[in-house]
């Protein structure tokens, strides 16, 4: 316990796994959670004067409890057994061999196939913050620097396991990204330049940074520096496989900001069980296909010829079945080839899993080939980067077993022939074995005892087991051993001799075999960078292929991807929507049409549930399809390059953070107003509707006015149950009215679903109120006060009599009143002469009084 203890003190906020003999032991506090985290049982000792809780499993059960521990949030600390214990007659030597947290894993229970297990770091400046993800399962390192919104997107983009920080920032953290992730607070000096820098030259033994293009990333120095301290403090120091850092180029991808990544459910969605953008378009065929496709579909491309490369490869795989299921048969059988490498430099890769490395090369030949023989560039270039590693395929293939265990403990892993040495021992343990069978049978014979058995066990060796019934045919030099209900058991001076022959074998096989897997290791050690490339390539490949099979499937088509400003998409589909209906059912597709000269922004409307917000949304998932190199599900899109996209949909809250409704919607929208571009595409759902109806209107139609007299001039949808924002398209040349159409049957409202020029009169609230099952005397009441409202408002004049008196000002400001109106005018003239900073109390309430006076006279 005294050695237990000096450990734990190191490791003070950690679970520490205490290996003793054939288990992993957890004492005291760490056993009551352990316990618990598990459902194991909770026991305790005597400790002197008092008692200490324990918990424990078998150490090869490690991979069964060790996920459970980490994925319940605990960091957890290995503490190995570092001597044989036949060695030493001291305690046994013992420290922490591996640190995991939820970012800094690789057991393979841990990981999930289809996500990056991201560690993040960051640091905040004062300006811009420096970021950086690191996934030690695969090797990925990426940094970058950002203001507010561009950190927030990426942590909603890359969803990390982990985020570090130092202890200084974790207020300033907490208040600028709210968000909940796992979090850790390291010292604030692992957080300085100097040091963040000398780590980096250090690990990639460089003399400056300029190579990896990040030398001057000042703040993303700190953060990946940082990143690299936290890894060598949880003990991961053999990261050969992460040889190098990417700098993550804002200004290469569409601008998503985390809003629009929540709102249009990419990779993932606030409501439970609901399909993401990733499930409906998955359809690769490794764990690298899907990796890859996460980060694409949140890193749209905006470079037009790199997204014409991706179509031009989906389009071959379109056009060349055969050789598409060809590839896509051999990227299944190449498995996670990019985990599987990472594994070697961490002295983690099993005799079964150096096999599979094998195969996985062998498959990469016929790709090669295939690629190779035809098709675009793009494809032959991928297809020449892809190297099989033949060299190392045949060592592996001359010295390790086909059918090796999952262990190297488990003995007969290396093939015959590979060491003389080994061959030597292994024939002297199989002709131990005949000679025993000899023994057996000769021994049988002599004693004429029939039943006789040679066994084996740990306590001492080799023994002859005789029956009961046989006890009196023993011979006098036999020795006796052990004495059981039915037998008893019994050694010799030559099965002795044999066993120390046999066991000296056992013993001097596993030494060679071990010195000779881990001599194949090291050379495997030299291919870490060849077969990362490989897996690069297949992953994108994966994707290629899979998005051929996707547009085969449901019909999609290639996008024409250009520099103009113009959105034309004919008889779009939304892509998840389509796949969630019922059997039978087909998606009513609509055309949307944008530009910045003629039809800038679509003033839509329409009833509830009638489909506003799914051709908002279909008109940004196709987009973002298209340039992600996808096809996309209409009957033909021309996209021009789109270089931001922001989505304001939906209702929602943050409480915690004390924000309403209608502040996170205005959150919301004041980012985009404030982020637009020429290139922007808006999408802006029921603007104003979580205030009052005249503050409502307000902002949408000051917004919608915004929007159109910006110099930029963004392609914006703008769906609205505010009819009178129909008022807009008589006064803006750019903006014109839509709406969903809808048919009246017998007092029943048919939804065609389908988008039409000019604007709704009704939004049938109550007809969907009656559709979710309200009682139906709440609906009839609802029907007879909208008829009385609606004849109040016309006989004393509607707010859109309002509203067509509105006219464009120059600040873009709506003003209900009007100078021309008298009454007006007074109460305005008085307004001016206040001068606030300069009235008393008792002056300001003369002054409302007067106002008041002037109000009573209007009455």
């Amino acid at each position: 316990m005294g050695q237990y203890n000096r450990i734990k003190a190191k490791y003070p906020d950690a679970i520490l796994l205490f290996r003793v003999g054939d288990f992993y032991e957890t004492f005291g506090a760490d056993a009551v959670k352990a316990a618990d985290a598990l459902g194991i049982v909770l026991t305790n000792r005597a400790n002197g004067s008092s008692r200490t809780e324990l918990a424990g499993f078998p150490h090869h059960a490690m991979d069964t409890y060790l996920p459970k521990l980490v994925k319940a949030g605990y960091r957890v600390a290995i503490c190995d057994q570092l001597e044989d214990p036949k060695k030493t007659k001291t305690i046994v030597k013992r420290g922490v061999t591996e640190l995991v947290t939820p970012g800094v894993a690789h057991n393979d229970q841990i990981l999930e196939n289809k996500s990056n297990n991201f560690l993040a770091a960051l640091h905040i400046g004062k300006d811009r913050h420096g970021m950086a993800f690191i996934d030690i399962s695969t090797g990925e390192f990426l940094v970058t620097e950002g203001n507010d919104a561009q950190v927030d997107k990426l942590l909603q983009s890359f969803q990390p396991a982990e985020l570090i920080f130092s202890r200084s920032q974790q207020r300033e953290y907490q208040k600028r990204f709210p968000s909940k992730f796992y979090t850790y607070a390291l010292e604030d000096w692992a957080f300085q330049y100097d040091f963040g820098r000398e780590n980096l030259l250090e690990h990639f033994q460089t003399n400056s940074l300029k190579g990896f293009g990040i030398e001057d990333q000042e703040q993303g120095i700190i953060a990946a520096g940082a990143i690299l301290h936290y890894l060598s403090e949880t003990e991961h120091k053999n990261l050969q496989h992460v040889n190098n850092i990417s700098r993550l180029a804002e200004d290469r991808y569409v601008w998503l900001d985390k809003f629009s990544i929540r709102n249009l459910e990419l990779i993932y969605s606030p409501q439970e069980g609901a399909t993401t953008l990733f499930d409906v378009v998955d359809r690769t065929s490794s764990p690298m296909g899907a990796r890859t496709l996460k980060k694409w579909i949140v890193l749209p491309l905006k470079d037009m010829r790199a997204i014409q490369e991706r179509h031009a490869g989906v389009e071959y795989f379109i056009k060349n079945p055969e050789e598409r299921s060809l590839i896509k048969q051999q990227i299944k059988a190449i498995g996670d080839l990019e985990r599987l490498i990472t594994k070697v430099p961490m002295a983690k890769i099993g005799p079964r899993e150096v096999v599979q490395l094998k195969f996985s090369l062998e498959a990469i030949k016929p790709i090669v080939e295939t690629l190779s023989a035809g098709g675009p560039e793009s494809l032959k270039k991928a297809a020449d980067q892809l190297n099989p590693c033949q060299q190392l395929i045949d060592k592996i293939e001359r010295e390790v077993k086909d059918d090796s265990p999952a262990v190297l403990a488990k003995g007969d892993v290396i093939e015959e022939g590979v060491s003389a040495d080994l061959d030597e021992l292994r024939t002297i343990i199989r002709s131990g074995k005949e000679v025993i069978l000899d023994i057996q049978q000769r021994e049988a014979e002599r004693t004429g005892i029939s039943s006789l058995k040679i066994g084996f066990n740990n306590v001492f060796g080799y023994y002859l087991e005789v029956t009961n019934a046989h006890k009196d045919k023993v011979p006098e030099e036999w020795i006796r051993k052990q004495t059981l209900t039915n037998s008893e058991r019994y050694i010799t001076a030559e099965l002795k001799e044999l066993e120390e022959k046999i066991l000296g074998a056992d013993e001097k096989i596993k030494a060679i075999e071990e010195q000779l897997y881990l001599a194949l290791v090291a050379f495997i050690g030299d291919y870490i960078e060849p077969i990362q490339l490989n897996a690069r390539i297949i992953g994108e490949l994966d994707c290629l292929a899979s998005f051929a099979e996707l547009a085969l499937k449901e019909t999609w088509v290639k996008p024409e991807i250009d520099e103009s400003l113009i959105i034309d998409i004919k008889e779009g589909r939304h892509p998840v929507i389509e796949q969630q209906l019922p059997d039978g059912e087909q998606y009513v597709p609509n055309n949307v049409y944008l530009d910045n000269n003629d039809q800038q922004i679509i003033m839509i409307t329409g009833p509830n549930m009638s489909g506003k917000s799914a051709v908002l949304r279909q008109t940004a998932l196709i987009t973002l399809l298209a340039q992600m190199g996808s096809f996309v599900p209409a009957k033909s899109a021309r996209i021009g390059i789109v270089d931001k996209i922001f989505t304001r949909v939906g209702a929602s809250d943050n409480i915690s953070s004390g924000e309403s409704t209608f502040m996170v919607e205005m959150n919301e929208t004041a980012s985009i107003v404030n982020n637009i571009s020429e290139r922007s595409l808006i999408l802006l759902d029921e603007i104003g509707r979580g205030t009052s109806t005249y503050d409502g209107i307000s902002i949408a139609w000051s917004i919608a006015e915004y929007l159109h007299q910006s110099g930029q001039r963004p392609k914006t949808l703008f769906a609205t149950h505010y009819h009178e924002l129909n008022e807009l398209a008589g006064k803006y040349e750019r903006i014109k009215n839509y709406n969903i159409a809808t048919r009246e049957v017998n007092d029943q409202v048919i939804f065609l679903r389908k988008l039409v020029p000019g604007g709704s009169k009704s939004s049938f609230g109550i007809h969907v109120a009656n559709m979710a099952g309200m009682p139906k005397e709440i609906v009839a009441r609802a029907e007879d006060l909208l008829r009385q409202l609606e004849k109040k408002s016309i006989e004393q004049g509607s707010i859109r009599e309002e509203v067509k008196q509105i006219k464009p000002q120059d600040n873009f400001q709506l003003s209900i009143f009007e100078a021309q109106n008298p009454t007006t005018a007074r109460i305005m003239d008085v307004l001016r002469e206040v001068d606030v900073n300069a009235t008393t109390p008792v002056e300001a309430l003369m002054k409302i009084n007067e106002l008041k006076k002037i109000l009573e006279e209007l009455s």
